[in-house]
């Protein structure tokens, strides 16, 4: 159930709120989005300046510390992580997807998901609460969601609200489930949060619509929330078959409805869960490798003016990728993960693996930097 204010949630208490009192699933988005103590907050994280995540050595450390560790998540990805194992987590390339933070107040264990379909959310708040409830359904559950920015332009929509059951666009579906599978759920969420939407939208001198902020990164000793975007250097490890993992496991039946396992909470290593891919999307591929820049933007993202400077990029290295490996058993062999661990220097290692390459992940956590 969704509390705001340390109150239970519900169209009575909304200032948009009907008499009845029953609620529609589609007005509780509306309402929530028009709650003062939310609007508030979100005029607070928003005016927090974005900071960007580098693993490089020429700029401001992000702690005093030498050790700091982080996790980082691809979209459809989720990690549960311990706060006396890791530092950070965080998450970034996020347009119409939304980031998802719960953290339990009490040990502070939290979860942090990159969810980008309706399709997945049920389960997915059931694979990111599994371990921070810990079967107590009375521990108090912060959340915070960000992301997904208004993808409908205003003539499109016409005017009408959320309320209305405007359903076009990819941000709105997907906020609308987050929420009532919140309000359904028998955990206790405190949302905290609520940068979507029309609170994460700007336009730009054209008149289009780009999202405020495409990413986040929480501190798990204090559950401070942060806007943040990441370069490549920080975006690891396993970067190119994680993205693989994104595309193929739509057709993968064994990740129908589900975030993409990542990492282990008990050992802080990523285990990356295997996935298939076919020839059919191999095939795909080869037919899409003559696009120009702007048709793959057209093709493959739904928000093409929205999409960060390095997403046709990204898009060509894994197309690269997977015409090199068209056969998945070679990225994991007898479907088994792929294993990393941290290194003495905090970068990462393959576990268990040597050969052609697939060595160490010249990464130096100790020297994560946050550039203003």
């Amino acid at each position: 159930m969704i509390f705001v204010d340390g109150l239970p949630f519900s169209l009575n208490f909304s200032s948009s709120s009907s008499s009845s009192s029953k609620s529609q699933p589609s007005d509780l988005l509306a309402a929530l989005m028009e709650h003062q103590v939310l609007v508030s907050a979100t005029h607070s994280f928003k005016s927090i300046q974005e900071r960007k995540v580098s693993a490089s050595m020429d700029s401001k450390l992000i702690t005093s510390s030498n050790s700091s560790r982080y996790v980082y998540l691809f979209q459809r990805e989720y990690a549960t992580v311990d706060p006396s194992l890791v530092h950070y987590v965080g998450t970034d390339e996020a347009t119409t997807c939304v980031g998802v933070v719960i953290r339990n107040r009490k040990n502070g264990m939290t979860s942090v998901s990159h969810m980008d379909s309706p399709k997945i959310v049920d389960i997915g708040f059931s694979q990111m609460l599994a371990l921070v409830v810990d079967h107590n359904l009375d521990a108090d559950l912060d959340v915070h969601l960000v992301g997904a920015f208004e993808d409908v332009s205003p003539n499109h929509a016409s005017g009408r609200s959320i309320s209305q059951g405007k359903r076009d666009g990819y941000s709105i579906p997907l906020c609308r489930k987050i929420v009532e599978t919140m309000q359904k759920r028998p955990e206790k969420f405190h949302v905290k949060t609520l940068c979507v939407l029309r609170h994460n939208t700007k336009y730009d001198s054209q008149g289009n619509a780009l999202p405020i902020f495409n990413g986040l990164l929480v501190e798990t000793s204090s559950g401070t929330l942060i806007p943040a975007s990441f370069d490549k250097t920080s975006r690891c490890p396993d970067e190119i078959v994680r993205r693989l993992r994104v595309s193929s496991s739509y057709e993968d039946p064994s990740w129908q409805g589900k975030l993409l396992d990542t990492y282990d909470t008990k050992t802080d290593r990523f285990i990356i869960a295997p996935c298939s891919w076919t020839k059919r999307l191999v095939q795909i591929v080869l037919s899409l490798q003559s696009l120009s820049d702007s048709e793959i933007l057209a093709s493959c993202s739904t928000s093409p003016l929205a999409e960060g400077p390095e997403f046709v990029d990204n898009e060509r290295r894994l197309w690269n990728y997977l015409i090199k490996n068209p056969d998945w058993r070679t990225t994991f062999p007898m479907r088994q993960p792929r294993v990393f661990e941290r290194t003495g220097d905090g970068g990462w290692k393959r576990a268990g693996f040597s050969s052609q390459g697939q060595g160490t992940y010249s990464t130096p956590l100790k020297s994560l930097q946050v550039m203003q």
